[in-house]
């Protein structure tokens, strides 16, 4: 086992397991205070779309990626802003309005690429050095953001209304953590797949939240899980050879339902007297 970490490609896969992990246990802290899980799911098969108009093309797929995934997100919030439709239900047609499209785009191709469905089902193992230095720098310019809007971001998770009462430009943040999910995902996809992704945004933040009553300490958790469950779905997926994205999630749900067992949240039912 030990022989693994000498391979090139297993170090950038660990590493970029890592920064995905991390990025999407942070970001996930706000999907999930804010109830945004759907548009985690939406936004992944929007990108998704982009990148497999991408390869039809012969375009920069990631771009294309980023392109789709911030352009759903925006008309998502600019719908629900207007007050015409929703959340929900605005990211639900639009969910299925590209994934149509991502089955077009492939179905148009004239040969079987398998890079694309590395992008639908994940492929960490493969992470070339370019997409690793790719992956590192949205990581990094979407950690910033978060830093740098962190007391904002927590106070629209929390009340949106109660923030713009405070003077807080709630729908401009709210747009901005729109963007965050967006570009969050973009980033995760060659590790863990379109269709799995919003499962890593979704279940670390999840199973911190039933650990802890302190939003400090839900991140943290929240970030450890991230990455210790990323890191250990790509050795396990290389040692017992089996895709990585299923690995990696199925080890996160493994340790949701622990979570829940030892939740200290967990209510105590007390037996009536006879």
């Amino acid at each position: 086992m030990i022989d693994l970490f000498t391979y090139d490609f297993m170090q950038r896969s660990l590493l970029a397991a890592a920064m995905v992990g991390g990025l999407c246990s942070v970001i996930g802290v706000f999907v999930v205070l804010r109830g945004l899980a759907f548009v985690g799911a939406g936004t992944a098969h929007a990108a998704f779309a982009g990148v497999a108009l991408g390869y039809l093309m012969g375009w920069p797929p990631l771009l294309l990626a980023i392109i789709f995934g911030l352009a759903t997100v925006w008309i998502t919030g600019w719908v629900e802003e207007k007050g015409r439709m929703k959340l929900d239900v605005s990211i639900g047609i639009l969910y299925t309005t590209t994934m149509a499209l991502a089955i077009l785009f492939i179905g148009l191709m004239k040969t079987y690429n398998a890079e694309v469905y590395g992008y639908l089902f994940g492929s960490v193992l493969s992470v070339t050095s370019e997409e690793l230095r790719t992956i590192a720098g949205l990581s990094i310019l979407v950690l910033g953001l978060i830093l740098l809007f962190s007391k904002e971001l927590y106070f629209i998770a929390f009340d949106q209304e109660m923030a713009e009462a405070s003077g807080v430009p709630a729908r401009k943040i709210f747009f901005l953590l729109l963007t965050l999910v967006a570009l969050t995902v973009v980033i995760s996809l060659k590790t863990v797949g379109a269709i799995l992704v919003f499962a890593m945004i979704l279940i670390p933040a999840s199973t911190a939240y039933q650990l802890t009553h302190s939003l400090r300490t839900l991140t943290i958790y929240s970030i450890l899980i991230g990455i210790s469950t990323s890191v250990s779905g790509v050795l396990i997926s290389a040692i017992w050879d089996i895709p990585s994205g299923p690995a990696i999630v199925l080890l996160a749900t493994s340790i949701f339902f622990l979570a829940i067992l030892f939740s200290p949240k967990r209510e105590r039912r007390v037996v009536p007297a006879a």
